[in-house]
């Protein structure tokens, strides 16, 4: 039976894929520590999505609480699992700009340096194996905020006549535009995967995410728009906008459709690929559009403030054009909607309360 090897298995998009490959035949082995909870704080824990993975898929998941930056035990693990591997599906990461500001020298290792350890493991043991990188839009730092942007009553749009007006493709520049550190260590990781994929002609590929979101998310104030949000119009706790007047935009990519897009790529994999992936025109919204589908979902008013100073190297408009990678993958549909999105999330909350 093949394996497919996820790191980061326990979190959002890790813990969907987990679930994906398994229904698809494959036994999965996950790499997680659950160091989310030492970023953010217990209430970021992901241990319970640990429990829930090992209690319904049972020998079909193997849990390894390994930290992705030993690079010994990483080369173990790969190294063990070589022969049977039928891809690696790289999720893990320190995702908050504001908490990588605090701890460059962490989140650079988590980001940067255990993605190299990955990729070297593979190269050794592996290096036919598609590698999957969970890369983001950050790479392109605050480059958008100089796209000629219209204050509409609820969000900033785009000029409709714009070369960008379905979204912004892979052919914007990364260079001369303030990334914010958190974006620096994922442009680091993602440069490496390309470069192992050109150099020594490997199956990898990057896929630049805008929002990935969905119900297994355990969003925090510090990352996890839709799903903070969320949880904040179900418990009442106040919710703080910062800057932007609340219209900056967002496209949200609901995880199923995000893994669906790695399992097209896996099955026919190419080298030193690179994909703008987000919800684009089909799923996106602003904060303002976000808290009002909220208060309408929950019959109540969210306690909201708001802040003038925006986070440091901020969107103030992301939509991704899907483009690129609809083409080259023709089979891949998504799915979600920003509305599906929330119900979801909303439903979730409301059970783990429950459970709580």
């Amino acid at each position: 039976m093949a394996i497919m090897l996820v790191t980061g298995s326990c979190g959002l998009v890790g813990s969907e894929a987990v679930y994906h490959f398994a229904e698809k035949g494959y036994d999965v082995v996950g790499i997680d520590n659950d160091m989310r909870s030492t970023l953010f704080g217990a209430n970021a824990s992901t241990s319970w999505k640990r429990l829930e993975l090992q209690q319904k898929l049972k020998k079909r998941y193997r849990h390894e609480a390994v930290d992705i930056r030993h690079n010994e035990a990483i080369s173990r693990i790969v190294k063990q699992l070589s022969r049977e591997l039928g891809g690696i599906v790289h999720t893990a990461a320190q995702p908050s700009h504001d908490w990588a500001a605090r701890d460059p020298h962490t989140d650079f290792t988590i980001n940067a340096v255990a993605t190299l350890n990955l990729l070297e493991a593979a190269r050794n043991y592996c290096p036919h194996t598609p590698f999957v990188f969970t890369s983001t839009n950050k790479v392109y730092g605050d480059r958008p905020n100089s796209l000629p942007l219209r204050e509409l009553k609820s969000r900033w749009e785009i000029d409709p006549t714009h070369e960008y007006a379905n979204g912004i493709p892979e052919s914007m520049s990364i260079d001369q535009t303030l990334h914010s550190l958190f974006g620096v260590s994922k442009v680091s990781a993602d440069l490496a995967v390309q470069e192992y994929g050109r150099y020594f002609d490997m199956p990898t590929a990057c896929f630049r995410g805008g929002c990935l979101t969905g119900p297994a998310h355990s969003g925090t104030e510090l990352h996890g728009f839709l799903s903070y949000l969320v949880k904040c119009a179900v418990t009442e706790t106040p919710y703080t906008i910062f800057g932007y007047k609340g219209k900056q935009v967002r496209d949200n990519i609901h995880c199923a459709d995000l893994i669906s897009a790695f399992d097209e790529y896996i099955q026919k994999p190419s080298p030193a690929a690179v994909y703008n992936i987000g919800g684009g025109r089909k799923s996106n919204c602003s904060m303002l559009e976000a808290i009002t589908l909220c208060n309408d979902l929950t019959g109540n008013e969210m306690n909201v403030n708001y802040s003038d100073q925006n986070r440091v190297g901020d969107h103030k408009w992301w939509i991704s054009d899907n483009q690129k990678f609809a083409t080259a993958y023709p089979n891949w549909q998504q799915k979600y909607t920003v509305e599906d999105i929330i119900k979801e999330i909303y439903q979730a909350q409301l059970d783990r309360n429950k459970i709580i």
